[in-house]
């Protein structure tokens, strides 16, 4: 993340904190950066400087001013006006990063073989939650090389519990037997 987007997305969020918006900004961000990653082409548009930066910033309005907040839209005209819509992924992540640290929330990043059910998943969340003492949100996602077992990364803490990392800590504990 660069260090306009921890400003922006930061000073987004501080804005949005003052007017009690965090929640509805925070959920059409994130709507937004979908919308973003599926039409790269819009954005690449509306970072064309061939285009000049009153039709750019047009395009925004009509494209979210009726549907989100006019704060958010402005924001995005803002980047667009200052050449910085490409930081907009790393803005959304400081607001999302600076709402979980005001909200006691903690990121995790569940990678197993195969995809987990529902059930796993809760049982999942509620012993983490035990483990950090904050609300877990669970982002999951799948790797065949994992074989067996789960991987979490929490809060910069890595839980391996996968075959892969059993084998090969039985492989260092063979390696260092002396023979």
């Amino acid at each position: 993340m660069t260090q306009y987007a921890r400003l922006y997305g930061g000073s987004l969020y501080d804005l949005a904190a003052e007017e009690n918006l965090t929640d509805a900004i925070g959920e059409q961000l994130k709507e937004i950066r979908v919308i973003f990653r599926g039409n790269p082409e819009y954005v690449k548009l509306l970072c064309e400087p061939s285009v000049p930066k009153n039709e750019r910033t047009k395009l925004i309005e009509e494209a979210f001013g009726g549907q989100a907040e006019r704060y958010l839209v402005n924001f995005m005209k803002l980047l667009c006006e200052r050449n910085l819509l490409g930081e907009f992924a790393g803005c959304c992540e400081e607001f999302t990063r600076r709402y979980h640290a005001d909200h006691g929330i903690a990121e995790a990043v569940v990678t197993s073989a195969v995809a987990l059910s529902d059930a796993q998943l809760s049982a999942l969340k509620v012993k983490l939650e035990k483990i950090s003492g904050k609300t877990v949100e669970l982002v999951q996602k799948l790797d065949v090389s994992v074989v067996a077992g789960l991987r979490v990364e929490l809060e910069g803490k890595q839980l391996d519990g996968t075959v892969q990392a059993r084998m090969s800590g039985i492989s260092r504990k063979l390696n260092e037997v002396i023979v």
